[in-house]
Parts: C-alpha cells; structure tokens; sequence
C-alpha cells in the first residue's frame, strides 16, 4: 500500500512539475512577444536598452526549450514547439529587427501581425497540448 502511494505521489509531482515548466515556458514566450511588439509599435522604445530585452526575452525561451524534454507521447507536439519557436526567433532576427532599425514600419509590422502572431498562436497552443 505504502508503495502504490509512493508511486502515485511521484505521478502527481511528476505531473505537476511538467504542467508547471510549461506554463514558465508560456510566460517566458509571452514575454518575448512583448517585448517585440514594444520594439515595433513604439518608435521610442527601439534604443539599445530594448533591443536587448528583445534577445534577452528570446534566448531565454531558447534556452528554456534546449532543457526540456517532450512528455511521454507527445513527441511529435515537442518537436513541433521546438521548430516553431525556431521560426520565430529566425524570422525576428532576420527579418523583424531589421525591419523595425531601418525604419520599414509597414514591413515591420505586416510581420509582427501576420506570420510572427501565427507561430506565435501555434506555440500556445501546442504549449496548451503539452502542458495541460
């Protein structure tokens, strides 16, 4: 008896554990959108200081995601955030920044509200799928 809880206790932590490092993973990718957007929609706030917030933000969901592993069964959602995020960061890196430092705001912007809000919906919802 003592065995069956101990085992259903470690399930439960287990569980939870998971359940919680996504939803860190949640906020910390909700964080780096933010901090895009600011980048993009306020012209006074695309100095150095938020620059860094923006790869700051990004890296450490880069980060967060290289530690991870997929729960058992869902493998094929894992690799999916994986390689969504990965488009996201590319295209903000490539593309976005850029965009927005040269003064392309409607470029920036057609970005930013288009193919980046997309993956950037993608990834809650998979995030939503893997952690809950």
């Amino acid at each position: 008896m003592n065995k069956l809880l101990s085992m259903l206790a470690m399930v439960f932590f287990a569980t939870v554990s998971v359940a919680g490092e996504f939803d860190d993973l949640r906020t910390e990718m909700t964080a780096a959108r933010e901090s895009l957007v600011t980048l993009v929609v306020n012209k006074d706030k695309r100095g150095a200081e938020q620059q860094k917030v923006v790869k700051d933000t990004a890296d450490k969901v880069s980060a967060h995601l290289a530690k991870m592993k997929a729960p058992a069964g869902k493998e094929a959602q894992f690799k999916e955030l994986v390689d969504t995020w990965a488009a996201f960061k590319k295209t903000r890196e490539t593309e976005l920044v850029p965009a927005v430092l040269a003064g392309k705001d409607d470029d920036a912007k057609k970005l930013v509200n288009g193919i980046q809000k997309e993956r950037y919906t993608k990834c809650q919802q998979l995030l939503g799928e893997l952690g809950g």
